[in-house]
């Protein structure tokens, strides 16, 4: 299944097939609108910019462990900064942390985004 896109180059057109999943396009944007929230992260007050399916995942996380969004940042903070003295991309980390927790859940990236499909 595909769809014949042009491309254009090299002095002239040329219509290919492209291997594009319809259902991954038409998820609900609302999940990739970005919110900026305020935390605490070990006392520290800051905002964290991410995207809404990863404060969505985050929040699943947190009930799992019977906590806070805030706790369970702050934990992931303290930890790497125990461990690894620390990171410059917070937000880049956070994003890693929702995506190794779905894989870890045994869910692949399609079920995911179908399910996102169906809330969102």
């Amino acid at each position: 299944m595909g769809r014949l896109i042009r491309q254009e180059g090299g002095g002239g057109r040329l219509l290919q097939r492209a291997r594009i999943d319809p259902v991954v396009l038409d998820f609900g944007m609302g999940t990739a609108q970005p919110l900026s929230k305020s935390v605490r992260l070990n006392g520290f007050a800051t905002c964290l910019r991410l995207e809404k399916v990863y404060w969505d995942v985050l929040s699943d996380i947190s009930q799992g462990n019977d906590c806070s969004i805030n706790a369970l940042l702050s934990y992931i903070d303290r930890e790497v900064h125990l461990r690894h003295g620390g990171v410059k991309n917070f937000s880049g980390l956070i994003r890693v942390v929702c995506v190794m927790h779905l894989m870890k859940a045994g869910r692949s990236s399609r079920e995911v985004l179908a399910e996102q499909i169906l809330v969102g």
